[in-house]
C-alpha cells in the first residue's frame, strides 16, 4: 500500500486528546496533525520523536497533516494510523497474498453482522462457508521482539471476538487477524495485564474454532505492505 502523499519528516511535541498531535516540521513550523489511533499508543508518544507524516491539501480537512509513522533510534518502524491494517490487508487479500486465504469468489469489507457491528471482511465462495475476518492493528512492544494487544481496554474488541465465534458456531468459518505495525517484532501475544475480559474472551474465542493469524507488515515511509507471518504464543 503506497501512501497517497510523500511523506515528510517532523519531531512530535505531544499527543493529546487521543486523535490530535502537536509536531514541528523541518522549517521549524508548528502545526498540529491527525492521529489516527484511538489507543493508548504506550511506548510511542514520547516528545522529540522522529516522525513521518502525510500533508493534505484537502479543503474539507481542518488539519492538514496526518500523522503515520514513527522512526525508532534503532531504524525500525512503527505504523500509529490503526486505519491503515485495514487497508494492508484488503490490498493483500485482493492480490491472493494472504497464505490460506488465497481461495474466494467475492471479497466484501463492512459486512453488517452481529449486534450492531460490521466485520471488516467476507470472503465467498459458492458451495464453500463464509469466512468472517476482523482485522487488528497491533503496536505496543514491551518486551524486545514481543508485540502484544490490546494497549488498552477495548470492550468493542472483546464484542468482536465473541460474535465471531458466534459465526462459528453457526457453521460458518472465522478469522482473526493481527496486522502488527512495527518492523521490529518476530512473535505476538494478547496483554493479558492490560485487559482481562479481552484475553478471556480471545481464549474462548480460540477454544471454540476462531482461527488466529498474526502478520508482520513491511514499513517505509513510501509504503506498508503484509510481511512474513508470526509465532504466536498463546
Amino acid at each position: 500500500m503506497q501512501f497517497q502523499t510523500p511523506l515528510v519528516p517532523a519531531r512530535l511535541i505531544r499527543r493529546y486528546k487521543r486523535f490530535l498531535a502537536d509536531i514541528e516540521l523541518q522549517d521549524g513550523q508548528t502545526v498540529t496533525a491527525h492521529c489516527a489511533n484511538p489507543g493508548s499508543m504506550m511506548g510511542l508518544a514520547d516528545e522529540g520523536s522522529k516522525i513521518w507524516v502525510e500533508p493534505n491539501d484537502d479543503p474539507k480537512k481542518k488539519l492538514k497533516f496526518g500523522w503515520r509513522l514513527i522512526e525508532h533510534e534503532s531504524g525500525h518502524f512503527t505504523g500509529v494510523d490503526t486505519s491503515l491494517a485495514n487497508k494492508v490487508i484488503k490490498e493483500a487479500l485482493l492480490a491472493r497474498r494472504v497464505p490460506g486465504l488465497e481461495a474466494f469468489d467475492t471479497c466484501r469489507p463492512e459486512v453488517r453482522y452481529g449486534t450492531n457491528s460490521r466485520v471488516d471482511f467476507l470472503l465467498s465462495s459458492a458451495g464453500q462457508p463464509d469466512i468472517y475476518i476482523e482485522v487488528k492493528s497491533v503496536t505496543l512492544q514491551r518486551q524486545a521482539g514481543l508485540a502484544e494487544f490490546p494497549d488498552s481496554v477495548t470492550a468493542r474488541g472483546t464484542k468482536h471476538l465473541g460474535e465471531l465465534q458466534q459465526m462459528v458456531e453457526t457453521g460458518q468459518l472465522a478469522v482473526m487477524l493481527y496486522l502488527v505495525q512495527r518492523t521490529d517484532c518476530t512473535h505476538f501475544d494478547v496483554a493479558q495485564d492490560i485487559d482481562t475480559a479481552y484475553a478471556a474472551a480471545y481464549q474462548k474465542a480460540r477454544a471454540k474454532g476462531v482461527e488466529v493469524r498474526c502478520f508482520a507488515a513491511q514499513i517505509s515511509p513510501e509504503h506498508i505492505d503484509l510481511g512474513a507471518e508470526l509465532a504466536i504464543m498463546s
